[in-house]
């Protein structure tokens, strides 16, 4: 169920653990995912297909920040209080995910620490690597800005 892309180096113990927790989840183009400020209570292994990250702006609506495709995390916000959503989400086009609750998956890491562990680590590998994304879009911004 869970392809070797989501999560790298996870064990195959880990894995089919996690997609125990896992229920399929599809999008239709434009349909909202979830909106900035409410409960965060899943996050999702995006299969294939985009989600756009937003943010309201005032005087300009939401507005994109950030495309995600096959292989990313949508939804970090449920790692620190108040866990409610940073951003808003809305499928780009047709996209399938693997859902996981997670309270449920707090639970899994309680009852198995070594599961939890090698989960937390997987997942925050991917975050670092998208605050580095991130950074270089930023350096590419502000570069490109003084060049003008």
């Amino acid at each position: 169920m869970m392809g070797s892309l989501l999560l790298p180096g996870l064990s195959d113990a880990a894995r089919a653990r996690l997609a125990e927790l896992s229920t399929p989840a599809l999008w239709v183009p434009d349909e909202i995912v979830f909106r900035e400020g409410e409960p965060a209570r899943r996050c999702w292994l995006l299969r294939k297909g985009r989600v756009q990250l937003s943010t309201a702006m005032p005087g300009r609506g939401d507005v994109v920040i950030e495309t995600l495709s096959g292989g990313d995390v949508l939804g970090w916000s449920w790692l620190r209080p108040p866990e409610v959503w940073s951003f808003g989400a809305r499928a780009a086009e047709p996209t399938e995910a693997l859902q996981i609750d997670v309270a449920e998956l707090h639970e899994a890491a309680e009852r198995d620490p070594a599961f939890g562990y090698a989960v937390a680590r997987a997942m925050s590998g991917l975050l670092f690597d998208r605050l580095q994304a991130t950074r270089a879009r930023l350096l590419d911004l502000y570069a490109n800005r003084g060049a003008s």
